[in-house]
């Protein structure tokens, strides 16, 4: 049999390794997924039992490891998708401040355990920079499992993982200097060129984004040829990447901003969708390969160094990271799990490595003892994780009995949160007979809906999968109904790029909050509090002595000037802008001829300026 597969692979492709592989990640990671250990874990175990150190299946982890690679770059792609320039620049304080810090407090401390390793302070510097270098992929993936992602504590670690992406290029730099000289003059030129092809990479991606890559893409979608749209989202991913390689940066960091020039584009979810198989395919390869690189020989052989390097830069980096966070006022329990999670060292400590090998500041047996270090780091933070679930126990999760989950539904109308709004705005379609389906993502609002005769399944919203469950597909209008207004306005993004021909209303928050719904597509919205606080304000001035006509007529005209500042204020982009004070001046002109004073304009500018950036 052996014979024949030999043969069968000297006369094509060798599909037993490939086999192997897919095998290895549909038996061995949902194994350990179940049983509580988590998906990275299962991949790096999966890539140790085919590698060298197990039944050496595999026998070049390398060439693996370098077209996994991909799978990170993908991965950052993605992640720019959602980073639009916005919100980016709303994490500058924390890319460039904590991230900073972190890095450089770090970079510090590590290079000053090396020393006392008994690493010369260049080797040291190197060891510990590359220890930095935080896994991204690790750490990304889950958080993604978790859906903590867009949360706070979840985009703070982002914020510094892109920082310390960033960070490889300037190392990169530094081990150039630091590299013994050879004897031969290098030229003001080489030296100048080393500098200017980075940046002009930068502004010519930057370019291309902004003046080529939307109208290629339209283009490309008139023929509605899904192949050329897949084909066109991997030429921007590995294109923005070899862009990057070529000039001495990062590949992922030429993904990543490709992907935030890509985040504001009409094509972003289609794009997503095409990259996303391949994200999680290469992502899942990149996780084998690295299990199969770590060399149990080397390990055995200097297992002291490593075993102290590990535990040392690990408790080191860790602790670190936690003084950090708290310092900077995060919770005991964020602190603790940024520790556990960043703990570890990197994809791109392989990178600092072998170009301080190839530069001659390090030789190969040290490299194999660094590598070999980041790589037990990374096979052991899934570990810590989950003893951390034990130290620090989260809530449990809500209980699912007497709750059905989305699926196939197919009503008209699709209503997305069904608290205090919701439940008053689902009244008038249920009196009129219309056909609704109701999603939320509280269990206990769900079960007690169900004890006063209303339907409401569970889901969220703001997933893509979920909206083809609940028929958003199918519907004719969807109301958005949630009390967040990010989770509203992602809903809105969302049903605007997947589902363009629905009619779409929209529950906001404040008038801020109205201006980016209407931005973001939506056919009609309300804040929440204005039709209610009108009618208040109406029946105070009727108590007051008013007539009804005259209480009328007055909330009306409230309700007309409102209007005016909304439509002034989207002209201007979503704050007050130049003439707006003519409406105020009108108000004052109008009060001292005796007619109603109002005072909300000046109240909601207060407000727009205390809630919006100049």
């Amino acid at each position: 049999m052996v014979g024949h597969v030999a043969e069968a692979a000297a006369h094509g492709v060798d599909l037993v390794p490939v086999v192997a592989l897919l095998g290895a990640a549909v038996i061995g990671v949902p194994l350990f997924k179940r049983l509580g250990l988590g998906s990275v874990l299962g991949y790096l175990a999966a890539g140790l039992l085919l590698g060298p150190s197990g039944i050496g299946l595999i026998n070049d982890p390398e060439s693996v490891l370098t077209t996994a690679e991909l799978g990170v770059v993908m991965f950052l792609f993605i992640i720019g998708l959602e980073m639009e320039p916005a919100k980016l620049w709303a994490l500058r304080k924390q890319i460039f401040g904590l991230g900073v810090i972190q890095v450089g407090a770090c970079g510090a401390l590590l290079t000053g355990v090396g020393v006392l390793l008994g690493f010369a302070p260049v080797v040291a510097f190197i060891f510990g920079m590359g220890f930095v270098l935080t896994s991204t992929a690790i750490v990304m993936q889950i958080l993604g499992e978790r859906g903590e992602l867009s949360t706070d504590s979840g985009q703070r670690m982002v914020s510094i993982l892109l920082l310390e992406d960033l960070a490889i290029v300037p190392l990169l730099a530094v081990v150039a200097i630091l590299a013994p000289s050879s004897g031969g003059d290098v030229g003001i030129v080489t030296r100048v060129l080393s500098i200017a092809a980075p940046i002009g990479a930068v502004l010519l991606l930057i370019f291309v984004g902004r003046r080529i890559m939307n109208p290629l893409f339209a283009l490309l979608a008139s023929s509605k040829l899904r192949e050329v749209m897949t084909a066109a989202a991997l030429l921007v991913v590995l294109g923005a990447a070899l862009l990057f390689q070529a000039s001495g940066l990062s590949m992922a960091m030429g993904a990543f901003l490709a992907g935030v020039l890509l985040s504001t584009s009409t094509f972003r979810r289609q794009l997503e969708a095409d990259v996303e198989p391949f994200r999680g395919i290469l992502l899942g390869l990149f996780f084998l390969a690295v299990g199969m690189s770590l060399d149990l020989g080397i390990v055995g052989d200097n297992w002291q160094i490593i075993a102290m390097s590990v535990v040392a830069y690990m408790l080191v980096k860790a602790g670190a990271i936690y003084i950090i966070a708290r310092l900077l006022k995060s919770s005991h329990r964020e602190a603790l799990e940024r520790a556990v999670l960043m703990g570890q060292g990197g994809e791109f400590a392989f990178v600092l490595y072998t170009t301080a090998v190839s530069a001659g500041i390090i030789d190969g047996p040290t490299n194999a003892i660094f590598t070999a270090t980041v790589i037990v780091s990374m096979v052991l933070t899934p570990f810590f994780i989950i003893g951390l679930r034990y130290v620090t126990p989260k809530k449990e999760a809500p209980s699912m009995d007497g709750v059905e989950e989305v699926a196939d539904l197919t009503a008209k109308v699709l209503l997305i949160g069904f608290g205090r709004f919701g439940q008053i705005a689902s009244q008038p379609l249920l009196a009129m007979h219309h056909s609704v389906s109701i999603i939320d993502n509280d269990t206990d609002m769900i079960r007690a809906a169900a004890r006063i005769g209303f339907k409401v399944y569970y889901g969220d919203g703001t997933r893509l999968d979920i909206l083809r469950a609940a028929g958003a597909d199918k519907a004719s209008i969807i109301l958005i109904c949630t009390d967040k207004k990010e989770q509203t306005t992602r809903i809105a993004e969302l049903v605007r790029d997947e589902f363009p021909l629905v009619k779409v209303m929209a529950r906001a928050f404040d008038r801020g909050h109205a201006i980016e719904l209407i931005k973001a597509g939506v056919d009609y919205q309300m804040r929440e509090v204005l039709e209610s606080a009108l009618t208040f304000g109406g029946q105070v001035i009727r108590i007051l002595g008013a007539s009804a006509e005259e209480a009328e007529e007055v909330v009306e005209g409230v309700r007309d000037r409102d209007r005016q500042r909304f439509d002034l204020q989207m002209v201007g982009g979503g704050q007050m802008i130049a003439g707006s004070h003519l409406l105020i001046s009108n108000a004052e002109e109008q009060a001292r001829e005796g007619g109603v004073i109002v005072a909300e304009e000046a109240a909601e500018e207060a407000v727009t300026k205390s809630t919006q950036p100049a």
